[in-house]
């Protein structure tokens, strides 16, 4: 049986959480098995996977940048250096780097002999032209723009060989390579327009993307010249399967009950009731594979009434019954968090004793900020006006016993007096009340290699949008002690510094009540048991079906 390794979060106390490595889905729950329980290898075969995420609005990760793209990118797009189960970093498309002594510029060498599947070769050329391509705002990217945001110039030294220069050290740069919304495209396909490029990118991945049928599926073919598998734990030469069926099935139950008629054999976004169903099947398995970055939380806006008192965020974090609701409506398959990063993130720090459901002090801070009234709803009110949050929730990235989770928080915070409304929204709508400032606390998943996630989210040049329109600060704290700490730490590479300075900025966001920690981003995948050989990325926790084959 092959689980993430897991370790535990630092803190006060700490909580436990699954550090991800490279895993194989089948026989990841439900009696045990080895990579080897499939046999041997099989050629051939299309494999279909059903997805719950929202359709990419484009299959270029670099446009944007969301988990979706992430997804299914990760067939057809690799970055330039990966992560081996032990979290060090390791050649992919870049075979050897080297950063000067100030960390002010990097040399990376590439791989000889790789070829996008247009035929183009990979040189220095290429990536210059993709770093470029990520920082154009015409692109409009966002995770990808913020990940390479101190890099200044990109210079082809040769063909193989390419130096970047930094703007100021990037503890984190090898981290943000690793990612799939900076990985390398061919730059003759970003020569194309936007529309032909989110259409079908063009990588070096072990999958070329053949159709894309709008709000049905994407198929993908055989890359017959793949080469170019990173430097631990793949198979040399072409994937096993000859295509893969990517189809969109947003409604959880149908989707699973597609994987168990045998019409898709792997699906994602498994929701708790169907892992659950799945346990102990000998037709079903499980992966639970959490995201690097950010922990799944509320941001509480601090830049508006009433999230702008720091006793009014306290008290609405008392007034919720976290724990309670994850137990009962998730079946043991989250874990409750205190940390702002995810568990697999080895720098969390964790602080169970700032999170305690606490109705009496809920009441008595919100009576100390000067809500002490309530309308005939049983709603606080102060100065004639009524304590109501907007929280908008995005239907393509909250799961449903998310949703029911959240409606749990309606009804308890209720009891201390706040009026919290749920705004139900498609991704697009979503965005939008973003962008208006139109919101008290949301729910907002970020997905970053590393601890420098901290900085994308809580430093206060991240109030302002990435050229996507996205701002990643949520709860828009400002702070120029946290921005100093984030800084520094992002600039260091000194691990004993690096920790502490994390630490300290963990701590500022957590004890300012800026967010409501829940439980990791949650990675879910079933897949059927005629499924060998598919692993889930030690990066971002994406599956690639690289080495993955049909049983029967």
């Amino acid at each position: 049986m092959s689980f993430p390794f897991r370790t535990p979060v630092r803190g006060v106390p700490a909580a436990v959480g699954a550090v991800a490595a490279v895993v194989l889905l089948a026989g990841c729950s439900g009696g045990g098995s080895s990579p080897d329980d499939g046999g041997e290898p099989v050629s051939g075969g299309n494999l279909v996977y059903a997805t719950g995420d929202a359709e990419p609005t484009c299959l270029d990760p670099h446009v944007g940048g969301n988990y979706p793209q992430a997804l299914i990118s990760s067939q057809y797009l690799e970055p330039l250096v990966s992560k081996n189960s032990d979290g060090a970093i390791i050649p992919w498309l870049a075979s050897s780097w080297e950063q000067s002594e100030d960390g002010l510029s990097w040399t990376f060498t590439l791989r000889e002999g790789v070829k996008f599947t247009d035929g183009t070769p990979l040189d220095a050329e290429a990536v210059k032209a993709n770093i470029e391509h990520v920082q154009d705002p015409a692109t409009a990217s966002s995770t990808g723009y913020l990940a390479l945001g101190k890099i200044k110039s990109a210079e082809a030294v040769d063909a193989q060989t390419l130096k970047l220069t930094l703007s100021s050290p990037d503890s984190a740069l090898l981290e943000s390579f690793t990612m799939p919304w900076v990985a390398i495209q061919s730059p003759k396909a970003l020569e194309r327009s936007q529309e032909e490029n989110c259409a079908a990118p063009v990588g070096t991945g072990p999958f070329i993307v053949d159709k894309w049928v709008k709000q049905e599926s994407v198929t993908m073919v055989r890359n017959e010249d793949y080469s170019a598998p990173p430097a631990e734990g793949w198979h040399e030469g072409p994937a096993y399967l000859d295509s893969i069926t990517w189809r969109f099935i947003p409604e959880s139950a149908t989707r699973y009950a597609a994987l168990q008629a045998g019409e898709v054999q792997v699906i994602d976004n498994a929701q708790p009731d169907t892992i659950k169903a799945a346990e102990g099947s000998d037709v079903i398995k499980h992966l639970d594979a959490p995201r690097p970055g950010a922990s799944n939380r509320l941001e509480l806006n601090s830049s508006k009434a009433p999230f702008n008192d720091p006793k009014v965020r306290e008290a609405f974090v008392r007034s919720v019954n976290v724990n309670d609701g994850v137990s009962t409506l998730f079946f043991d398959t989250a874990e409750r968090s205190y940390s702002p990063l995810s568990s697999v993130e080895p720098l969390a720090y964790s602080d169970q004793s700032l999170f305690g459901y606490d109705p009496e002090e809920a009441n008595r801070l919100l009576d100390e900020a000067g809500w002490t009234e309530r309308d005939s709803d049983g709603y606080r009110v102060k100065d004639g006006k009524r304590l109501t949050l907007q929280f908008p929730v995005s239907t393509n990235q909250s799961i449903p016993a998310e949703q029911s989770l959240f409606e749990q928080f309606q009804a308890t915070a209720k009891e201390a007096g706040f009026e919290v409304k749920l705004n139900l929204l498609d991704l697009s709508s979503w965005y939008g009340a973003l962008a208006d400032n139109n919101y008290n606390l949301v729910s907002a998943p970020y997905t970053k290699v590393g601890p420098d996630v901290l900085r994308i989210l809580y430093h206060s040049d991240s109030t302002k949008p990435a050229p996507s329109g996205y701002f990643a600060n949520l709860s828009q704290v400002k702070s120029d002690e946290l921005d100093e700490l984030l800084t520094k730490a992002s600039e260091t590479s000194e691990p004993s510094e690096r920790e502490k300075l994390y630490d300290e900025a963990q701590k500022i966001v957590l004890e300012g009540y800026y967010i409501l920690p829940l439980y990791d981003q949650q990675n879910h995948f079933l897949n059927r048991s005629e499924v060998s050989g598919v692993k889930a990325l030690p990066t971002v926790s994406t599956p690639t079906f690289h080495d993955a084959w049909l049983t029967n």
